[in-house]
């Protein structure tokens, strides 16, 4: 019977809001383009707790959320304080205010919003108040230094102290389903302050010093104060100040010959490894291993013509013999995968320590997104630093999401997650990039490092960012370069060959006997 009731409400509302956007004028859409969407299910689907706000709702879409209550006393209180700010008006004003963008707040939403306008108007102006409040607290002064814990929210200051509870506050208002629109911010601080100027600058200064704090990477410098309104809210703000823009048109996922033949190689060699080491399984080791022994007392003329060394090489071969058909079609079967790629694929690349065992070196940056960079020349791989803490998941996560959510730009935050993604498999590889001075590691330990990278779910829309794309491609062509000219050298003394397989299966010392 309640559930009827809910729903005949709701048409009731529907109705409503109908005959109202009928009946008044107003701007086209395409000035207010949706840009608060719901996180897509290919993404929700992996840790939901990571996209759904877990201790407060800000804005629509969580605000029924009977959990989320008990954060609604600390919002009425930055309420009553906003209201003590206005001074001769009441509350009601900056409501009334509020209603008057009704058409504009719900056209920021990609969901229906069933509230109406009066309960939206009363949501936003609350929201606003606490946001406004919370943000002060990161206030950048004229020594451009912040504000933490100030007077502000008293009430509020003695729980948010404690870590846990700040950094929960801190994750679900960065969260993509929690945003609210910043005008409503500056509406609000223009009516306490004498000039919209100023309220643009005082907003500005709370975002900058908020998100540098909370940014686990370098945000991109600016010489002046950006006007907010080109921003529709926190969450976006907080990407275009990490993410370099960038003219490059999206492209689809199809892959020039040359990408093609770089991500081949690739494969090829993890499949070489893959292959020799399925091949001597823990169930066959000991029988290899007496197999190996006899044939190492044999003549070279004599081992070289058994078939099972054959079957050993035929990978090794299969891959030189690749380098000596680049300039040929690309096999039927990666023909085929090509045709069929599935919207999730994950950047085809060697980890860190593949890389540096083929001599490619680290280095650090200091800069944005538009660092990244390979010196072919010198082998040196140019990354940026980047601070991971206990908030970096839902942060890189919430990004991702609005990245896939807006349909104009390549999808260049996401295919950097997925660079570092393809390049960390283990603790190794987090720890070598922390050693060298990449990753600033505030978790636990360099596993938790690994398994962060190693869970993030890859873009839901593949694009190709040039910048990206040839960093990767460079790099791989000198990792197969470089296994090449090893393998190769393998080849002038095969029993070399062996060797390495007796290195790798039983050991340096039992295979440097044997030999």
């Amino acid at each position: 019977m309640p559930s009827n009731q809910n729903h005949a409400f709701d048409e009731f509302q529907w109705v409503i809001h109908i005959r109202q956007v009928l009946e008044e004028e107003f701007d086209s859409d395409d000035e207010y383009p949706i840009s608060i969407t719901t996180v897509p299910k290919l993404l929700l689907c992996s840790k939901p707790e990571n996209y759904i706000p877990q201790y407060i709702a800000i804005g629509p879409y969580h605000h029924h959320r009977e959990e989320l209550h008990d954060m609604e006393r600390y919002k009425l209180s930055a309420a009553k304080r906003t209201q003590n700010q206005l001074s001769n008006l009441k509350f009601q004003n900056l409501v009334d205010l509020i209603a008057k963008l009704e058409h504009r707040i719900r056209a920021h939403y990609y969901r229906y919003l069933k509230y109406s306008g009066e309960t939206l108007a009363w949501m936003m102006a609350i929201d606003a108040s606490f946001l406004l409040e919370f943000l002060q607290i990161y206030s950048v002064n004229e020594g451009n230094t912040l504000q933490r814990f100030s007077s502000i929210m008293p009430h509020l200051m003695d729980s948010i102290r404690r870590a846990s509870t700040h950094n929960m506050l801190l994750r679900d208002i960065i969260m993509l389903e929690n945003q609210i629109p910043l005008f409503l911010l500056q509406a609000i601080l223009e009516v306490q302050c004498s000039s919209s100027k100023i309220a643009n600058e005082i907003l500005y200064s709370m975002l900058v010093g908020f998100l540098k704090d909370l940014s686990p990477l370098k945000m991109i410098e600016s010489s002046s104060c950006i006007d907010i309104t080109e921003y529709s809210h926190l969450l976006e703000f907080f990407y275009y100040s990490i993410v370099p823009k960038t003219e490059e048109q999206i492209e689809t996922s199809e892959e020039t010959d040359h990408d093609e033949k770089s991500y081949e190689s690739v494969r090829r060699i993890k499949q070489l490894v893959g292959a020799t080491r399925d091949f001597i399984s823990r169930r066959t080791r000991a029988l290899v291993s007496a197999i190996i022994m006899f044939l190492m007392k044999l003549p070279w003329r004599i081992v070289s013509s058994l078939p099972i060394l054959s079957i050993l090489m035929q990978p090794v071969e299969h891959l030189l013999s690749f380098k000596m058909n680049q300039n040929s079609e690309p096999n039927n079967e990666y023909l085929n995968h090509s045709n069929t790629t599935p919207l999730l694929e994950e950047i085809v690349i060697p980890s860190v320590t593949e890389l540096r065992n083929a001599g490619i070196k680290f280095s650090p940056t200091n800069g944005d997104l538009s660092t990244i960079d390979f010196n072919i020349r010198t082998a040196i791989f140019h990354l940026p630093v980047i601070s991971l803490d206990d908030n970096s998941e839902v942060i890189l996560r919430n990004l991702v999401a609005y990245e896939a959510s807006v349909g104009s730009r390549p999808l260049v935050f996401s295919r950097y997650v997925e660079l570092m993604n393809g390049i960390i498999d283990t603790m190794e590889d987090a720890r070598l990039l922390r050693g060298g001075g990449i990753i600033l590691n505030h978790l636990k330990s360099d596993q938790e490092v690994a398994e962060l990278w190693n869970g993030m779910t890859r873009s839901i829309r593949l694009t190709r960012v040039r910048t990206l794309d040839k960093i990767i491609e460079d790099v791989n062509n000198y990792y197969c370069s470089r296994w090449r000219v090893k393998i190769r050298r393998s080849f002038v003394s095969p029993m070399a060959v062996l060797h390495g397989f007796m290195v790798n299966e039983l050991g340096y010392e039992l295979a440097t006997c044997m030999l």
